[in-house]
């Protein structure tokens, strides 16, 4: 009866699908308005409510962490190590995120979102060949390459705004600033791209270690809080060390 049940809707066509796959959209976009809408007024107010979010943010990955290293290993002393490391990582890049002045702050938080856009639409519009299929079958280096692009560029333009700040800045001059500092904010944002990048594997390898799709379901179209954040907390940890050189 499962079986009958299942092939039904292919056997009518296409709309059930469509109609499910428009639901989940729905889902996610709402999702993700209030998702930026806590964060930003989180942000907004700064000081301890500030932290406090930062800390519930990373406590809750923490938790989907612990879970799905529970379930990816059998080995106790493995576990407790994997569980140990995870503390130190997750931890890391909390009090960092905490400490980051809005500039570095900003400029991570839309590395990442860079990257995964210009990884999203470069890889849907190229395709070839895989980098990972084992790990995640949907991840190119066509999408790689457009989100190192898009962090890039996008950097480019964080710095260039500044040159605004405090003084009589025309755009030619802040056509010139941006081009000067072009190698440079391509450099960062691609090694920021390729960071993101592998903290959205790392995280892949341990769901699939787990046999899981996502490390939680708390947060309805988007799975848990570690699927939203994998990518930036090693980016969270660069652009620390980066803010404390320059």
């Amino acid at each position: 009866m499962a079986d009958d049940n299942m092939a039904a809707p292919a056997a009518s066509g296409q709309p059930a699908a469509s109609a499910k796959g428009k639901s989940d959209l729905g889902v996610r976009v709402a999702s993700a308005v209030v998702m930026l809408a806590v964060a930003g007024g989180a942000f907004y107010l700064g000081g301890r409510v500030f932290d406090t979010f930062i800390a519930a943010v990373a406590l809750a990955a923490m938790v989907e962490f612990v879970l799905l290293v529970v379930k990816a290993t059998r080995n106790v002393p493995f576990r407790l190590a994997g569980i140990l490391g995870g503390a130190v990582y997750i931890g890391t890049a909390a009090v960092v995120l905490a400490q980051l002045d809005s500039y570095f702050l900003f400029a991570a938080v839309g590395a990442v979102i860079a990257t995964d856009t210009g990884a999203y639409f470069f890889g849907r519009a190229i395709g070839g060949p895989k980098i990972a299929p084992r790990i995640s079958p949907s991840k190119t280096w066509a999408g790689l390459f457009g989100g190192m692009l898009c962090a890039a560029i996008w950097l480019g333009l964080w710095a260039g705004t500044f040159h605004f700040i405090g003084g009589n800045v025309t755009f030619a001059d802040l056509m010139e600033a941006m081009w000067e500092d072009a190698l440079g904010a391509a450099l960062i944002g691609a090694i920021l791209a390729v960071a993101a990048q592998t903290g959205d594997f790392f995280e892949s390898w341990l769901k699939r270690k787990a046999g899981v799709k996502d490390s939680s379901r708390l947060i309805p179209g988007h799975g848990g809080v570690f699927d939203r954040i994998d990518g930036l907390l090693p980016v969270a940890i660069l652009v620390g060390a980066l803010s404390v050189l320059f």
